[in-house]
């Protein structure tokens, strides 16, 4: 008989509290966004605005250290690349929406503007709703989307549930064929697959580091070393998310983004993955980014996503 860790084990019952004393989460809300904070220390801050969109920045991990990118927000780390600004910490977009990307940053580009939260309260789980608007540069509105992030936690490991729903509220509404998008982290510099330190790409079919790129899968998990110790990010794609499984845009440079639209670009062949919505039409996305120790075996990330894909959605 194999015994798993503890961690594990809680994730297996469903993230049931089997201790006397359940994480709190406290939410606090200002100009910027939201901050949210776990057991009295920083988790993570909801940034209504960085650059052209909102994000979640910083994101701490179980060591205390942060798991994604400092750059574009603050100065480039020692170990981290000062390429692509548009790829903030955690965020959610798009590269053709209507002909227009919301991918990348410049004058041309597509802005998803904060409009309100719907809902910020704490306790055993936080949970963040906001609403945003979808706008072209000359502030045309595309869509709109509802995004609702809970956070949680899974014996040592956090998670954070990010299920958006978005609605063709001015018009009809095309998601191109592209590989640029849509959900995703960029992860810490010396977490890359290509800094040669130990950072490792693995999915849930096995397939590794560059082979995982482009490929559907359930959930993918990338980890490496932060200040001396392994830790890792695995993002799972609910059963119920629009075109699941997902493809993914995940790169051995540190890029890590689930994409369900961009199937020409990913598979070569003759299908698109264009989607199109008629006004008052909606499709919604739900994954779950699960923060943890150790590799993808140590951090229990099949265990976790069997007990995610339990888990009932509205």
């Amino acid at each position: 008989m194999t015994l798993r860790p503890l961690g594990i084990a809680i994730c297996l019952a469903g993230c049931l509290a089997i201790s006397a004393q359940a994480a709190q989460f406290e939410v606090q809300q200002d100009a910027d966004g939201v901050t949210v904070n776990l057991n009295g220390k920083l988790l993570t801050r909801y940034l209504v605005k960085s650059g052209i969109k909102p994000i979640l920045w910083p994101i701490i991990g179980p060591y205390g250290d942060a798991v994604t990118r400092q750059y574009p927000m603050d100065q480039a780390l020692p170990d981290e690349k000062s390429d692509h600004p548009h790829q903030r910490s955690f965020w959610f977009t798009h590269g053709d929406v209507n002909g227009v990307s919301f991918w990348h940053e410049g004058a041309q580009a597509g802005h998803i503007v904060h409009k309100e939260f719907l809902q910020v309260v704490g306790g055993e789980t936080a949970v963040v709703v906001a609403r945003n608007e979808w706008l072209t540069a000359d502030g045309k509105k595309t869509c709109e989307d509802v995004r609702t992030l809970t956070f949680g936690t899974c014996g040592e490991h956090v998670w954070i549930d990010f299920d958006s729903t978005v609605t063709a509220t001015d018009g009809p509404v095309k998601f191109g064929d592209t590989k640029e998008g849509s959900f995703g982290v960029r992860v810490a510099g010396t977490m890359d697959v290509d800094k040669k330190l130990g950072g490792r790409i693995v999915n849930s079919h096995g397939v590794t580091d560059k082979d995982a790129w482009a490929k559907q899968a359930p959930w993918v998990d990338y980890h490496g070393p932060v200040h001396g110790k392994t830790v890792g990010i695995a993002i799972l794609n609910h059963p119920t998310s629009f075109r699941f499984p997902t493809y993914w845009h995940v790169r051995t440079y540190g890029l890590f983004t689930a994409n369900p639209f961009g199937v020409k670009d990913f598979t070569g062949g003759p299908d698109r993955g264009d989607h199109e919505l008629a006004p008052g039409e909606s499709f919604t996305l739900r994954y779950r980014v699960l923060i943890h120790k150790g590799d993808e075996k140590e951090g229990g990330v099949a265990e976790a996503y069997e007990a995610y894909a339990k888990t009932a959605k509205p």
